[in-house]
């Protein structure tokens, strides 16, 4: 079954359903955007339109991203503006799905020398190191995509006070397994290497293990909870 010589069926529109932001990526890819805010709906309306795709065969890889879905299909289609027509018309009935993704609990070390950019929130958000590690970990995140380094999540749930833009200059040399913040997204570190988010924690634990059976800890939909396990300020 083919994108274009599928018959849709007309189900009704989702609720408050608004047209997706297309752009090209090349001559057979298209990049999905959802409307509206950063958040779990959009996610969810995202992940609902892959598995839609997902049952044709001139589709060759579908990569979810954050609020966005990259198409590629095997060949150059003959008609792109049809092409980019069906997806608008697929993202309008694509209605949210919840996969129901694992719960990982990830002990932090919260403070400590490897927190080298808590005072840089603190500053940023007006609260205290203590306030800022209590409203972290009260959070409640789930994974909306894995990119940026083989296995890392950007995680959703953030108190939206705790936001604190990417540093300018990043880090040279954060370990792999340091708890950050990103803008309105939280993370852990999965190589060591230059990084530019927030550094207010540290776990030990391996977010990417290439030898394992599911090398990436992580996957879409799941929820993250992190646990205090030491607070040193």
């Amino acid at each position: 079954m083919n994108l274009l010589s599928h018959t849709l069926s007309a189900p009704l529109p989702a609720a408050g359903a608004e047209e997706a932001r297309l752009s090209t990526m090349g001559s057979r890819a298209w990049l999905v955007e959802a409307p509206g805010a950063f958040d779990l709906p959009a996610q969810r309306r995202i992940w609902s339109l892959a598995q839609m795709l997902n049952q044709y065969e001139d589709v060759e890889a579908l990569i979810p991203g954050v609020t966005n879905l990259l198409v590629l299909l095997r060949a150059t289609p003959e008609n792109p503006g049809e092409i980019a027509q069906r997806l608008r018309e697929l993202w309008l009935t694509a209605q949210a799905v919840d996969p129901q993704g694992k719960l990982i609990e990830i002990p932090v070390c919260y403070g400590g020398e490897h927190a080298t950019d808590l005072e840089a929130v603190c500053q940023h958000t007006g609260f205290s190191p203590r306030e800022v590690i209590r409203r972290h970990y009260q959070g409640r995140y789930t994974v909306f995509a894995l990119g940026s380094a083989p296995g890392f999540g950007y995680l959703h749930g953030l108190d939206p006070q705790l936001a604190t833009p990417r540093k300018k200059v990043p880090s040279l040399n954060m370990l792999k397994g340091t708890v950050t913040i990103g803008g309105p997204q939280a993370g852990v570190s999965v190589l060591t290497g230059p990084n530019g988010w927030n550094a207010i924690g540290y776990a030990e634990i391996e977010v990417f293990d290439p030898w394992a059976e599911i090398p990436a800890l992580m996957a879409p939909g799941d929820t993250i909870r992190f646990v205090p396990e030491r607070i040193e300020l």
